[in-house]
């Protein structure tokens, strides 16, 4: 009789229950760490991106630390700069302060010295007057006594220095175009005005009311004669020229200076044919006055340029010094004009030169 098998319980069916029960947890952990590895590699993802822009952030913020570090070195220059700039501006303000007062006190000084002055003149007017009244009547000298008298704006006296003597007595008077105003703007505008009209500038009537009034200095016993020159020199009265005319003359004197107020001013200024003119006096001048308002702009000849520098002013200046007579005092009377800045210099030197006067009178002289 064959043996009977024995039954085992943990036969191949209970093996295969626990290899799937084992492979499911297997595959459980695996979809598990799959899923933890994907969330974990979003996380270092966001964590990457966060941490990039902390680190431009960092940078932007070094470099703002750098400009800020610039721009406060820059400020402490400039706060040292203006620190200086401000002693020294302190130390300024007292010396003009210092200065200040010793001016205040030379003035204070000043105004006592002029009232002592006014007081003094005042009281040699008193005594001057005193003095005339015991002058007997008829020798008491008055403008009765002069050929003729000149009426100005006012009672005005100035201290000149120019002397009107001599026994020949020679006045230059310049008639050019730039006798009709002080700026070439003006000069132009008058230059192209009718001739009525040319006569009344300003400039040009200040210059015969100085004629008028030095004819009225004239002594008694004197001769004299009066020249305009521009691009040529003539005597205003016509037909003496070369000659000397009778000082103590009323009616020639009235004559020439009604003469004179119908000279209209034009041309350019020859000082070459004034100085020839004065060379050409027989006997020669012993005293010579010359009202002018800027160097020549030409010489004895037509110049062949249009327009004159002050170089060429200086030269043909020079050149007409070569004609002025020797030994004669030139008294200059000079109304200064835009754009010659040399002039007064260059007459002031022939004045001193031959021991003669300068002058550049106001506008409400004489």
């Amino acid at each position: 009789m064959a043996r009977r098998r024995e039954t085992n319980v943990f036969g191949l069916a209970f093996l295969d229950a626990m290899t799937c029960g084992l492979g499911a947890v297997i595959l459980l952990y695996m979809v598990i760490n799959a899923s933890v590895g994907l969330r974990s590699g979003r996380m270092s993802n966001d964590l990457q991106a966060e941490v990039d822009s902390l680190e431009i952030e960092v940078l932007e913020g070094y470099k703002n630390l750098v400009e800020l570090r610039n721009a406060r070195t820059t400020l402490d220059r400039q706060q040292t700069v203006a620190s200086g700039l401000s002693q020294r501006l302190l130390e300024t303000l007292e010396k003009i302060q210092l200065e200040l007062a010793t001016y205040e006190d030379s003035t204070v000084a000043k105004r006592e010295h002029l009232n002592k002055l006014q007081a003094d003149l005042k009281s040699l007017e008193e005594e001057a007057k005193r003095l005339s009244a015991s002058i007997p009547r008829e020798e008491v000298p008055g403008p009765g006594d002069r050929i003729r008298a000149f009426v100005g704006d006012g009672d005005r006296q100035y201290l000149t220095g120019l002397k009107v003597g001599g026994k020949r007595i020679l006045i230059l008077l310049d008639s050019s175009a730039s006798m009709l105003g002080d700026t070439i703007v003006n000069i132009v505008r008058r230059r192209n005005l009718p001739d009525h009209r040319k006569v009344k500038a300003a400039k040009w009537q200040q210059a015969v009311a100085t004629v008028d009034w030095l004819t009225t200095q004239l002594p008694a016993d004197s001769q004299f004669q009066i020249y305009t020159f521009n691009d040529a020199a003539a005597p205003l009265v016509a037909g003496t020229q070369g000659t000397w005319l009778d000082g103590g003359d009323r009616k020639v004197l009235d004559n020439a200076i009604k003469t004179l107020r119908d000279v209209v001013p034009g041309g350019g200024t020859s000082l070459h044919h004034a100085f020839t003119a004065a060379q050409a006096m027989h006997p020669k001048p012993d005293n010579l006055m010359l009202l002018i308002d800027s160097l020549p702009t030409r010489g004895a000849s037509a110049p062949r340029k249009r327009t004159v520098s002050g170089k060429d002013r200086m030269k043909h200046f020079n050149r007409a010094l070569r004609e002025l007579p020797r030994d004669i005092p030139v008294n200059v009377i000079l109304y200064p004009m835009e754009g010659d800045p040399l002039a007064a210099s260059a007459y002031w030197k022939l004045a001193l030169a031959t021991r003669g006067s300068f002058m550049s009178p106001a506008r409400d002289w004489p």
